[in-house]
């Protein structure tokens, strides 16, 4: 038997890995462009090991796991730094909906999947201290026992067990009652057709009082720098907005799984737009128009 016969099957099994690690980075990071040049590096310290040292790992997915979620940390800890560099506030990757779960998978399976990521999960993810995130993810979302997760995150194993425990109550504080997604889809299709119509009363209605809409250009396209709070305050601004005078069109689309509305151009999807509902109200817009962030959004 040669060298390449003996690594072959266990490249094979580390290939099959890549989804579960591009799904673990992503909510981590909340950024898919992170997530995948995370998995890359991830893979390229794999492959830069003598073949020895490959073959004398029980389980290269475990092994992987914990490379990468330690590169996920790194990121995490220098992500404040970054964000202080930001330009405008900073809004999770928005994700379109996966081909792979529009066709050929069990619908129960997909709202799960769905659920795990949309965006007030990741917006509240996003406040956590690194050492939380990466605890609760592992931990609550992914099912690796404590003992695991300590390896990664370096500390006892009570330790990330208070860390999941911390961030399980800061995710149940925010979480509030939502309709069934049928009802959302309506709730969003309403807002669409006011927004359109420039019909200011209607949107007020369909927003809550507290609302908070808050966009994110990162300076490379106009946005709002500040978060805009108030059903009056949103709804005017919205419809202040000229982006659909100039041949744009607004589209019913599903937003990390959820109901929402993108912005198109020419074909080119400009603005994404993320909704958080509660007590038939909307609570919470998220638009996001970086760029940079909506590249899964066009073919």
């Amino acid at each position: 038997m040669t060298g390449d016969d003996q690594v072959e099957p266990g490249l094979s099994a580390i290939m099959s890995e890549r989804r579960q690690l591009i799904n673990l980075a992503y909510r981590l990071l909340g950024s898919l462009a992170d997530a995948e040049d995370v998995v890359q590096e991830t893979y390229a310290r794999w492959y830069a090991m003598p073949s020895r040292e490959q073959e004398a790992i029980d389980s290269p997915g475990a092994w992987l796991t914990k490379v990468a979620s330690r590169i996920c940390l790194d990121l995490l800890r220098s992500a404040r730094v970054r964000r202080e560099r930001y330009v405008g506030e900073w809004i999770p990757e928005p994700l379109p909906e996966n081909a792979d779960w529009r066709a050929g998978t069990d619908p129960a399976d997909r709202v799960t999947l769905d659920e795990s990521v949309n965006m007030a999960f990741l917006v509240v993810l996003d406040a956590m201290t690194p050492a939380e995130r990466v605890a609760f993810i592992l931990h609550d979302v992914f099912r690796y026992p404590f003992p695991e997760v300590a390896e990664i995150v370096g500390r006892t194993p009570a330790a990330c067990r208070q860390l999941a425990s911390s961030a399980r109550r800061r995710i149940s504080e925010a979480q509030t009652p939502a309709p069934p997604t049928a009802r959302r889809a309506e709730l969003i299709r309403q807002f669409k057709e006011a927004w359109e119509a420039t019909d200011i009363a209607t949107l007020v209605n369909l927003l809550d009082p507290d609302v908070t809409a808050v966009a994110d250009g990162g300076g490379v396209v106009i946005a709002a720098l500040e978060p805009v709070h108030g059903g009056a305050n949103v709804a005017q601004y919205f419809t202040g907005l000229p982006i659909l005078d100039y041949g744009r069109t607004l589209v019913e689309r599903t937003v990390n799984g959820q109901p929402g509305l993108v912005i198109e151009f020419e074909g080119v999807t400009e603005t994404v737009l993320a909704f958080d509902i509660a007590e038939d109200r909307i609570t919470n817009i998220w638009a996001v128009r970086n760029p940079e962030k909506l590249r899964p959004w066009t073919s």
